[in-house]
């Protein structure tokens, strides 16, 4: 059961939720067949990076930093070439590939407690603005971080967490191998909230 906001068309991929959530957080979901000859509009990019910089932060602390890479750039070949497994195979379509970077050490050498789970909230309101604005976006753990690390030559304080590819969605045959379209189809699945409630009195 979902809110049907009538702008937007249906969408065959939609959650089946236990109660009404918002249109678009029901129909995100994370592909990995990408559209490589389609551009991202910059307008839509900033946007999601803008949803990105007004995320809640413990003490407004800001400790979310981004690199973005636009596809046909030395950047975004560096970012995919420390991508691991499957994520090698099919994220190189996608228009952008942007790294999830934690400060986690402020500027007075104190450690930033939360800082990665500060990046999760400003990267979740990310993927939500580009996906009402028509993008697709999947999180990707699987990477070389000490690769990423000395090709941004990051310091000790920032540690990239995830990267996220983005981009326009292309059919799931497009994808080079079995296993990828076999996972692009399958059916989407959540354990019932009932078991991710430790206690709900």
């Amino acid at each position: 059961m979902t809110i049907t906001d009538t702008s937007r068309p249906a969408f065959d991929r939609a959650a089946s939720t236990s109660a009404p959530i918002l249109t678009t957080l029901a129909e995100r979901w994370s592909p990995r067949s990408f559209d490589a000859a389609k551009a991202i509009d910059e307008t839509v990019l900033t946007a999601a990076l803008e949803a990105a910089r007004w995320s809640p932060s413990a003490a407004n602390s800001q400790p979310a930093r981004f690199i973005v890479a636009r596809r046909g750039t030395p950047e975004f070949d560096a970012v995919a070439a420390s991508l691991m497994g499957f994520n090698s195979v099919w994220a190189g379509s996608a228009a952008v590939l942007i790294v999830a970077v934690a400060e986690v050490v402020d500027a007075d050498g104190k450690p930033r407690r939360w800082a990665e789970y500060d990046l999760g909230q400003a990267m979740a309101h990310l993927s939500v603005q580009a996906h009402h604005d028509g993008l697709h976006v999947h999180q990707m753990g699987g990477f070389d971080v000490a690769a990423l690390t000395e090709a941004f030559s990051l310091p000790d304080a920032l540690v990239p967490v995830t990267i996220t590819a983005l981009g326009h969605l292309a059919p799931a045959d497009a994808l080079p191998d079995d296993t990828l379209r076999a996972r692009e189809t399958a059916p989407r699945t959540r354990l019932p909230l009932a078991d991710l409630l430790l206690t709900d009195a």
